[in-house]
């Protein structure tokens, strides 16, 4: 996993390597039954379907003016290798608007999963510590969760 922070305070990168085959990590993102045990509440209304809106929730950060709200679209995918959906937050007044995308790459007899989260504001504090936090969660909770859902697939 690349650990390094990234100079571009617009953006998170994440790459992680699992030991599992692209199919199964692909399941892992895409099979509303399996986002349930790793994403936020909500996930199971996920469908891989190019305009699909579904909402997820979570904790309010209100110092990251994140109601706690995720209005989520499927923007594009591309099966087995690539998902990239909009986040944007369902409280008007807060200025979250992210694109998420996922890439999965075959790397010996496991896979190279890469996520990229942008659209963060550089010059807005509250998307500074939401990137912050968010930045390590993804680094640490989530690929962690995500791990243990394909161990038990």
């Amino acid at each position: 996993m690349s650990n390094a922070p990234d100079d571009d305070l617009t953006v998170i990168r994440v790459d992680q390597f699992f030991p599992h085959p692209p199919a199964k990590v692909w399941r892992a993102l895409t099979e509303p039954e399996l986002l349930v045990q790793w994403q936020m509440q909500g996930a199971e209304a996920f469908r891989l379907e190019v305009g699909h809106r579904y909402t997820m929730t979570s904790v309010p950060r209100p110092h990251t003016n994140f109601s706690g709200t995720v209005e989520v679209e499927v923007l594009a995918y591309e099966p087995q290798r690539m998902l990239s959906l909009r986040w944007t937050d369902a409280d008007p007044a807060n200025s979250v608007d992210w694109t998420v995308t996922w890439k999965v790459e075959q790397e010996g007899r496991g896979t190279r999963l890469f996520l990229v989260h942008e659209g963060f504001d550089p010059d807005d504090p509250a998307q500074l510590m939401a990137r912050t936090i968010m930045d390590g969660g993804w680094r640490t909770h989530v690929m962690r969760a995500l791990g243990h859902t394909m161990e038990r697939i």
